[in-house]
């Protein structure tokens, strides 16, 4: 399978870093290709301009080829914090720019868009790793969980990802050494789970 993993937090020493850094190693233990992109390390431009929203249009090079990986994806893994409800301002341009109409979805013949699109990612399956310093019962019952659903719903559900886990690990500043390599454990089970082993994985290395 090819797994896109985008991590999205400007400092390389964060808990979502080490994330990252077991999602990637997991996945290709796995036998899995992995496409990664840390969008702050890669300067990624979050800005949409006008001439990049028609469906037709003419991409920067770089956008192009994250949009033609996403495409292509069997599987997507984000990581990011929780900032104000929402991913940080990157993760939300990579969104605007990336998961757009003719790669992600496409309104049907007729619909000048005002009904619902089909999803056209051929990923089966988005897993979203969180950090958070709110409790979970704070954040679902002051703030309604927001990036629950524009994760679930508003992103991959929209896009015709059918299969979607999502992990929220808190609290981050108040966290221990052994918390935090637990929730590492944790992070490898599941990716484990979602993307098992293949056959080639197992094959002893070339001498």
């Amino acid at each position: 399978m090819n797994i896109s993993i985008i991590l999205a937090h400007p400092d390389k020493a964060s808990f979502n870093h080490a994330i990252a850094a077991t999602v990637v190693k997991q996945i290709e233990s796995n036998g899995h290709a992995v496409s990664f992109h840390d969008l702050y390390a890669e300067n990624f431009d979050p800005l949409l301009v006008c001439g990049e929203i028609p469906k037709h249009a003419v991409l920067p090079e770089s956008v192009k080829s994250h949009c033609e990986e996403i495409r292509q994806a069997d599987g997507i893994v984000v990581i990011h914090p929780n900032w104000w409800g929402q991913p940080p301002a990157v993760l939300k341009g990579w969104i605007d720019r990336v998961i757009r109409p003719g790669i992600a979805y496409e309104f049907l013949e007729g619909d000048s868009g005002e009904g619902v699109p089909r999803g056209l990612l051929k990923a089966q399956v988005a897993v979203v790793f969180n950090t958070s310093n709110t409790t979970p019962e704070r954040e679902r019952q002051v703030f309604g969980d927001p990036l629950e659903t524009i994760w679930r719903n508003c992103v991959f559900g929209l896009c015709g990802v059918g299969e979607f886990h999502r992990r929220t690990f808190g609290m981050v500043v108040t966290s221990t050494e052994s918390e935090r390599k637990a929730w590492l454990e944790e992070a490898r089970s599941l990716l484990d789970g979602i993307f098992p082993k293949t056959a080639s994985s197992d094959l002893p290395a070339r001498q």
